[in-house]
C-alpha cells in the first residue's frame, strides 16, 4: 500500500490533504491552548478562593483553636495544593503537547512545500519532453509531407514529355532532399520518443513514487504524532492523579478530625471565668422590727436584748454598690448556729423554737446548696467590656482562670527566650576560650560586648519571669481558697451579692461583700438605698502610686505617679483597691499599681473575713 502506485495520477488531491492534515493539527494545537488556558484560569480562582477565606493571622491570640476551624484551613490548605496541581497540568500541556504541536507543524509546512516542489520540477521535466517528442513529431510528419510532394512532382514531370529534362533533374534532386531531411527528421523523432518513454517511465515508476512516498511517511509521522499528543494530553492530567488523590484524601482526614467534644472543651477553656456560680437571695423579713403586743388570745414574745441594732453598722456600707435595677441591699444576718434557733421562752422558762424564714434557709443549706442566680445585665454587659477593653501586663482585668492561663502562656515565652539567650552565652563564652587559645582566629574583647548584651537580656528575663510567677502564684492561691471560702460562706448563711469593677470585671467571692457582722444574735433590719446614709467610709491606711494610672473607665480613678491617697476598701481579690483623695473623690485604682500601707486597729476600719 503506497501513494506511489495507488495514487500516480493524484497529485492535486494529495496536495489537498496534506494541507488538511497540517490545519487539522494546528486546529488541535488551538484546543490544547485553549485547555491551558482553562486551567491557568481555574488555578488561579482558586488560589484567590483559598486566599479570600483563609484566616488573615495578626497575632497568635487569632490562630484557629476549634477543630472545625482547623479543619477548614487544612482543606483550604489542601485545595491551594489541588491549585498547584491544576497549575502543573497546564504547564505539562504547554511544555509536552502544545509547545510539541507547534514545533512540528512548522517542521511539516517546510517538509511538505520541498516534496511539492520536487513533485512539480518532475512534472514540468516530463511535459519538457512530452514536448521536445512531440515538436520532432511534427516535424518529422511535416518533412514526410513534404517529400511525398516532391515525389508526386518528380513522377508527374518525368511522366511529361513535354518537360525538360533540366527539370526532371531538378525535382528529383528536390525529393531527394526532403526524402533525407524525412529520414533525419523521422531518427530526431525516434530519439526522442524513446527519451521521453524512458523519462515517463523514470517519472511514474521512480520520481514520483519516491516523492508521495515522502509525502505519506510526512502524513504518517503526523498521525503518529496526533496520537502521541493525545497520549501526552491524557498522561499530563494522569501524573497529578496521585498528588490530586493526596488532597482529597487530605479533605476527608481533615473531616474527620472535627471532634464536638473538643470544640465544646475549648469553648469552656476560652471563656471560664473560674469564679463560683451565686448562692439563693435570701428572704428579708423587715418584720422582725414590730413589737408584738401582749393580748389575751396570744403569748408575749418579749424583745431580747441581742436584738439591738446598730444603724452604722447596717446602713451606709453598700455605697457605690450597682444591681439588676440600682443599688440593691446587702444583707447583714448574723451566722445562725443550731443553739439560736430557740429565740423565746414560755412564762415558766422553757423555750419554744420560732423559725424565721432566715433559720429554715439556715437548716435547708444543711441538706442541699443553693440555687444559682443569673448575673444582672449590667454585670454581663461591663464583663463584655473588660474583654474587648486594653489589657494590662498583669492580666488583672481578666477572670482568674484566663489570667492564669494567659501569665502561665507567657511564663513559657519567656522561659524559651531565655534558654535562647543561655544558648547563645555558651556559645560567646566558648567562642571567647578559642579566640584566648588562638589570637590569631580573632580578637576575645570584641566578643565582650555581645556577652554583657546577652547577660542583661537573661537578668531581664528572669525578672520578667519572677513578676509573672507571683502574679501566677497569686492567682492560684485566690482560685485555690475561693472554694473553701464558697463552702464557709454556704454553712454560715453569707449570701454572695456580687461585686463589679471598674473595669466590669464580675467576681462571686463569698467574703468580698460582707463587712464585720455584728455580733448580735438578733433580727434586725436595713433600709432602701433611698435612705442609705452619706456618711463617707473611714480609711483603713493609706498608699502611694508606684504607676500613673489613667482612670478613663466608669468608677476608676485616675492618679499621677507619687500621688498619695486614702484607702477606704481593700483588694477582694479582684485586682482593684477603693481609694479616696483628699478633696473626697473616691473610686477604685489598680492594686499592682499603688504601695499599700494599712493602719492596725484604725478606727472605723473595715474588715474583710
Amino acid at each position: 500500500m503506497s501513494w506511489g502506485t495507488e495514487l500516480w495520477d493524484q497529485f492535486d488531491n494529495l496536495d489537498k490533504h496534506t494541507q488538511w492534515g497540517i490545519d487539522f493539527l494546528e486546529r488541535y494545537a488551538k484546543f490544547v491552548k485553549e485547555r491551558i488556558e482553562i486551567e491557568q484560569n481555574y488555578a488561579k480562582q482558586l488560589r484567590n478562593l483559598v486566599k479570600k477565606y483563609c484566616p488573615k493571622r495578626s497575632s497568635k491570640d487569632e490562630e484557629p483553636r476549634f477543630t472545625s476551624c482547623i479543619a477548614f484551613y487544612n482543606i483550604l490548605n489542601e485545595l491551594n495544593d489541588y491549585a498547584g496541581q491544576r497549575e502543573v497540568v497546564a504547564e505539562e500541556l504547554g511544555h509536552r503537547v502544545y509547545g510539541e504541536l507547534m514545533r512540528y507543524s512548522h517542521e511539516l509546512k517546510t517538509e511538505r512545500k520541498l516534496h511539492l516542489q520536487e513533485g512539480r520540477k518532475a512534472q514540468q521535466y516530463l511535459d519538457m519532453c512530452w514536448k521536445q517528442m512531440d515538436n520532432s513529431k511534427k516535424k518529422f510528419e511535416r518533412e514526410c509531407k513534404e517529400a511525398e510532394k516532391a515525389q508526386q512532382c518528380y513522377e508527374r514531370l518525368d511522366n511529361d514529355t513535354n518537360a525538360t529534362k533540366a527539370d526532371v533533374e531538378k525535382a528529383k534532386q528536390q525529393l531527394n532532399l526532403r526524402t533525407h531531411m524525412a529520414d533525419e527528421n523521422k531518427n530526431e523523432y525516434a530519439a526522442q520518443l524513446q527519451n521521453f518513454n524512458g523519462e515517463q517511465h523514470k517519472h511514474f515508476y521512480i520520481v514520483i513514487p519516491q516523492i508521495y512516498k515522502h509525502l505519506q511517511e510526512m502524513d504518517e509521522r503526523r498521525t503518529i504524532k496526533l496520537s502521541e499528543c493525545y497520549k501526552g494530553f491524557a498522561d499530563s492530567e494522569r501524573k497529578v492523579i496521585p498528588i490530586v488523590s493526596k488532597c482529597l484524601e487530605g479533605m476527608i482526614a481533615a473531616a474527620k478530625s472535627v471532634d464536638d467534644r473538643r470544640d465544646s472543651q475549648i469553648v469552656i477553656d476560652s471563656f471560664k471565668s473560674g469564679f463560683e456560680p451565686p448562692g439563693d437571695f435570701p428572704f428579708e423579713d423587715y418584720s422582725q422590727h414590730i413589737y408584738r403586743t401582749v393580748s389575751d388570745g396570744t403569748i408575749s414574745t418579749p424583745k431580747q436584748e441581742g436584738m439591738k441594732i446598730d444603724a452604722k453598722t447596717t446602713v451606709g456600707k453598700a455605697k457605690g454598690k450597682l444591681w439588676l435595677f440600682g443599688k440593691k441591699p446587702k444583707p447583714q444576718s448574723p451566722p445562725l448556729t443550731p443553739t439560736n434557733l430557740y429565740t423565746s421562752s414560755t412564762s415558766n422558762g422553757s423555750q419554744y423554737p420560732i423559725f424565721s424564714i432566715e433559720q429554715m434557709h439556715y437548716c435547708m443549706n444543711e441538706i442541699k446548696t443553693g440555687k444559682p442566680r443569673m448575673p444582672s445585665f449590667k454585670n454581663l454587659k461591663r464583663g463584655w467590656s473588660m474583654k474587648t477593653g486594653p489589657s494590662q501586663e498583669d492580666f488583672s482585668h481578666l477572670p482568674p482562670e484566663q489570667r492564669r492561663k494567659k501569665l502561665q502562656q507567657r511564663i513559657d515565652e519567656l522561659n524559651r527566650e531565655l534558654q535562647k539567650e543561655n544558648d547563645q552565652k555558651d556559645a560567646l563564652i566558648k567562642m571567647k576560650d578559642v579566640y584566648e587559645k588562638n589570637p590569631q582566629m580573632g580578637d576575645p574583647g570584641s566578643l565582650q560586648p555581645k556577652l554583657m548584651e546577652t547577660m542583661n537580656n537573661m537578668d531581664r528575663l528572669r525578672m520578667e519571669i519572677h513578676k509573672n510567677e507571683a502574679w501566677l502564684s497569686e492567682v492560684e492561691g485566690k482560685v485555690a481558697t475561693r472554694g473553701d471560702r464558697r463552702h464557709s460562706s454556704d454553712i454560715n448563711h453569707l449570701v454572695t451579692q456580687g461585686r463589679e469593677s471598674p473595669e466590669g470585671s464580675y467576681t462571686d467571692d463569698a467574703n468580698q461583700e460582707v463587712r464585720s457582722p455584728p455580733q448580735q444574735h438578733g433580727p434586725h433590719n436595713e433600709f432602701d438605698d433611698e435612705f442609705e446614709d452619706d456618711d463617707p467610709l473611714p480609711a483603713i491606711g493609706h498608699c502611694k502610686a508606684i504607676y500613673p494610672f489613667d482612670g478613663h473607665n466608669e468608677g476608676t480613678l485616675a492618679m499621677k505617679e507619687g500621688e498619695v491617697l486614702y484607702i477606704i476598701e481593700e483588694d477582694k481579690g479582684d485586682g482593684w483597691t477603693r481609694a479616696r483623695r483628699q478633696n473626697g473623690e473616691e473610686g477604685y485604682v489598680p492594686t499592682t499599681y499603688i504601695d499599700v500601707t494599712l493602719e492596725k486597729n484604725s478606727k472605723g476600719a473595715v474588715t474583710y473575713i
